[in-house]
């Protein structure tokens, strides 16, 4: 088992990542606590800190908002930690204690804590397991709990949410009320209160929920007959949707709601590296397959369908009608890192890596004031958020949401993104990301300087050594690295027999003053889709190291769908000069555009006439107004 890497421990110094911290801990933080607070006019109303004051009897009012308003509190304050962890605030620290504070006191005296049913719907606690989500609540306040303990020292809210989970063991378990979540998180949040208590309760009772989950695939149907009343009016009967159609260990397709999906694999996962078994772990590999070979967009967008939120069948990939989620990209990053902590192994990096550069990132716009729930690949504004079957994928990202999970979900995770960098076993340090950083581990401090991702160049300083004994160093090469060199020390290693799973690992007397230089070119590629998915046919997307490119209107004209890229265009990178993308890098080329006449249908052929194309990073669209965007192009 890896060690808990220490976020304090780990200091980001990179020219793409430390700006992008820098602005979620100047502008995003504190714009988002803002919104919690209701402070911003013109954007949803969130109310979320008033419903913690209001169940706490600090103001008089009424609960508003969503029925797992409380998530949002969650996952601000566990954003809120890394970047105590990251960037210490004495001021943020103390609003973030104070809203602590609030929380503290809404809890009621059995443990229990969720602002909805205290202030609205007493009676019904616990009866709506499927809709109401008490259980995802309390998983997501574990987590900020662990995270706040963690950055500052402080056990205030975790000692909460330990008697939130002792709550939750009085009253589900094997010999007592069966009950499973229908919104998966409560066992990823139980799963941290272990490895930061020790208490095996806890592991315990996260096994209970997964092992529960399919045992009954009527348990939801048969809880909506038992209460009488609905919430939301889900269909108990969807069991696929909920992921309870068959026990998890049965389970070979990545079903349902995407983002339930990957945080019950997250926990899975956890599960099977804790207690070794075999059968969960080879689940969660099948699983892992399906989505990322039949189920998994080129940006490591998931979720195919807006009806549900959720995965479709293998191979069906609209671009336009697509979902992908920001809160699914991110549970995928999540699902990745627990699988690299059991199997180092770049088929989980390379894809942890593509959601983070491109999935993740096009969640939130540049300035980190409005933020895309949906991820398409191609949008045309006269029918994207407008017409029937388009409306959920919107042509610019909104300031906030009603249901406002991703947001704050992006936080947590960019600002805890040394934790995903770095791993850590009795014997190895693992690097899986190219971030330029200082880390300060159990057997060495290591400075890494980073010229990736525009230029493939990695050199990693070893600064002081912690132990007599030789340790081995295992860095990911990106499956797509072309011409890959190692030098140690300035001479050149050869990569037979210290090349495994795609981590070169190199074992020796470390000593201060060694260095370790990777290098690769970085050539834009041309990516083609199986002949199977139907909607990019004949088509190709560009990428450059971990980047999907796409085009926008207001590079390339009107009509994007008249555009082609010819088979012998030179493409050439060409760092963009206009606001707000200045220094990114774009692909430049000589395409084709196909225009034919004014009637509907002719025997006449087309018009092909030489245009000059631009491509940008795909996080970087929608940031200069309105327009057309598309990621996969006809090649001719």
């Amino acid at each position: 088992m890896n060690r808990e890497i220490d976020l304090k421990n780990i200091n980001i110094k990179d020219d793409f990542w430390t700006p992008r911290q820098g602005l979620i801990s100047n502008v995003v933080i504190p714009y988002q606590e803002k919104i919690l607070d209701d402070q911003i006019p013109g954007v949803e109303k969130s109310h979320a800190f008033a419903n913690f004051r209001i169940t706490a009897g600090m103001e008089e009012g009424e609960f508003y908002g969503m029925v797992f308003q409380d998530s949002d509190v969650a996952k601000w304050l566990e954003g809120v930690a890394y970047s105590l962890a990251v960037k210490p605030d004495p001021e943020l620290e103390k609003r973030a204690d104070e809203i602590i504070a609030s929380i503290e006191k809404a809890q009621q005296p059995d443990g229990y804590l969720n602002t909805y049913f205290t202030i609205k719907e007493p009676e019904h606690k616990w009866q709506n397991l499927q809709e109401c989500h008490e259980l995802y609540c309390a998983g997501h306040m574990m987590e900020a709990a662990v995270a706040y303990y963690e950055a500052t020292g402080k056990d205030k809210l975790l000692k909460v949410m330990e008697r939130m989970a002792a709550h939750i063991g009085d009253t589900f378990g094997p010999d007592k009320r069966a009950g499973i979540p229908g919104h998966q998180e409560i066992e990823v949040g139980l799963m941290r209160l272990y490895h930061v208590t020790g208490k095996e309760q806890y592991a315990k009772l996260a096994q209970y929920f997964i092992d529960e989950r399919g045992k009954n695939p009527d348990f939801f149907k048969e809880e909506k007959e038992k209460r009488g009343w609905t919430h939301f009016g889900m269909n108990p009967n969807d069991t696929k949707y909920s992921q309870c159609f068959a026990p998890v260990r049965e389970q070979k397709t990545a079903e349902g709601h995407s983002v339930r999906a990957v945080y019950m694999y997250t926990a899975m996962a956890y599960i099977a590296e804790v207690t070794g078994e075999k059968e969960l772990l080879q689940a969660c590999n099948t699983l892992w397959d399906n989505i990322t070979k039949k189920r998994m967009y080129i940006t490591g967008g998931i979720g195919s369908t807006a009806e549900g939120e959720a995965f479709s069948i293998d191979y069906d990939l609209p671009n336009d009608t697509v979902y992908a989620e920001t809160c699914a990209s991110i549970g995928l990053v999540f699902f990745a890192r627990k699988m690299l902590d059991i199997h180092p192994s770049n088929k989980y990096a390379d894809v942890m890596e593509k959601v983070l550069y491109n999935g993740i990132l096009s969640g939130m716009q540049l300035d980190g004031k409005r933020f895309f729930y949906v991820n398409p690949l191609e949008v045309n504004p006269e029918i994207s958020g407008k017409l029937h079957g388009y409306k959920h994928v919107l042509p610019e990202r909104p300031g906030w949401y009603a249901c406002a999970c991703c947001p704050p979900n992006l936080v947590r995770l960019l600002m805890s993104l040394g934790k995903y960098a770095w791993s850590e076993s009795e014997n190895t340090i693992y690097s899986h990301l190219y971030i330029g950083s200082s880390a300060k581990l159990k057997a060495a401090e290591i400075t890494v300087e980073s010229k990736y991702p525009w230029e493939g160049k990695v050199i990693y300083h070893i600064d002081k050594v912690m132990f007599d004994e030789d340790f081995t160093l295992a860095v990911r090469i990106p499956s797509y690295a072309k011409n890959e060199k190692v030098i140690l020390n300035g001479s050149a290693l050869s990569a037979n027999g210290l090349l495994k799973e795609g981590y070169f690992y190199l074992k020796k007397a470390w000593v201060s003053g060694d260095q370790l230089e990777i290098s690769f070119d970085l050539p834009v590629r041309r990516i083609r889709t199986n002949s199977i998915v139907r909607d990019n046919a004949g088509c190709v997307a560009l990428m450059r190291g971990p980047f999907v490119y796409c085009f926008e209107g207001v590079d390339n004209g009107e009509s994007l769908q008249e555009l082609r890229i010819p088979k012998n265009a030179e493409i050439l990178v060409a760092n963009c000069e206009e606001a707000p993308l200045e220094g990114l890098p774009a692909l430049i080329f000589d395409g084709v555009r196909v225009q034919s006449g004014e009637e509907l249908y002719t025997e006449e052929g087309p018009e092909y006439i030489t245009v000059p194309m631009k491509a940008i990073p795909y996080f970087a669209w929608g940031n200069r107004g309105i327009n057309q965007m598309k990621v996969w192009m006809l090649e001719v």
